[in-house]
């Protein structure tokens, strides 16, 4: 079981959104519930969920647990999106992805539901596309150390290293993988298809100049997944907005709700950009 919290207006309201949040890889969903305030102080529905074996739905140890990425995608996050709409029957379903939980929207059956679509900093670690100046530590991090303590611990013990949440060892074989391509993943080679070319969302993806993770190659490399959409990447830098950084996580605190957040919310409520959005639209191939 699924655990989670939830924003619930006080009447229903057809017309009114519910929004699903999905996080990054081994985040709990505890760190996104000072921007669903946000969201809900704007009149929308929002849910937060753990994926399985993280935060509120950890049970035990992980050691010998297999859960992957396509779980996270195909059975958590959809199972999510199903709830939301049998909770939240005949209001529009939006999503906002932060890193992972942007590539699992796509994994997801029910992907095909989606309305709107915000993705901050989605994309799947394909160790080429880290940014050139932190390439070869992330390299050795994410994709040395990490898998080596899994292995050991049957695990990762990520929370003791103060690196992440703990995670499943399924997961790691994900991301450690050595591939361009999702369908080549370990937990990807035996499904039949990938969902993404089923959603229909209109998708802005959110990525900034300072985040190792997200430099325009691995944005793209996914955004190029979900083919049946239209898509718009806005690309930030921290001095468009007069700070000194944000890269992969700060989004998320609440010291940019005034300067960043809008953004989402806009785009939720209507499918477009604010007319004085900060940074600049990547057009495919810059």
């Amino acid at each position: 079981m699924l655990g989670g919290f939830e924003w619930r207006q006080r009447t229903p309201d057809s017309t009114r959104a519910v929004v699903v949040v999905s996080a990054a890889t081994s985040v709990r969903c505890q760190y996104y519930s000072r921007f669903a305030e946000y969201l809900f102080s704007h009149g929308l529905d929002v849910m937060l969920f753990d994926y399985r074996g993280i935060g509120a739905s950890r049970i035990g140890s992980l050691r010998g647990f297999e859960a992957s990425w396509s779980d996270w995608g195909a059975l958590d996050t959809e199972a999510i999106l199903k709830r939301a709409q049998r909770e939240y029957p005949g209001q529009p379903v939006d999503v906002v992805g932060h890193s992972f939980g942007g590539c699992a929207a796509g994994l997801a059956a029910s992907g095909q539901a989606i309305r709107h679509l915000v993705t901050v900093g989605a994309q799947f670690a394909h160790w080429r596309d880290y940014a050139p100046a932190q390439r070869w530590q992330m390299l050795a991090k994410w994709h040395g150390v990490m898998p080596l303590l899994t292995r050991v611990c049957g695990y990762f013990p990520g929370k003791r290293l103060g690196w992440l949440e703990d995670t499943p060892a399924g997961v790691v074989r994900d991301w450690s993988a050595f591939s361009t391509r999702y369908e080549k993943l370990p937990s990807a080679r035996g499904l039949a298809a990938l969902p993404f070319s089923c959603v229909t969302a209109k998708t802005l993806a959110i990525s900034f100049s300072d985040d190792p993770f997200g430099t325009v190659a691995a944005i793209e490399r996914l955004l190029s997944y979900f083919s049946a959409s239209s898509r718009t990447h806005l690309r930030i830098q921290p001095q468009d907005i007069n700070e000194a950084a944000i890269g992969h996580f700060a989004f998320f605190h609440s010291r940019f709700q005034s300067s960043l957040w809008p953004i989402a919310l806009q785009w939720l409520q209507s499918g477009e950009l604010v007319s004085d959005v900060p940074g600049r639209v990547i057009t495919p191939g810059q």
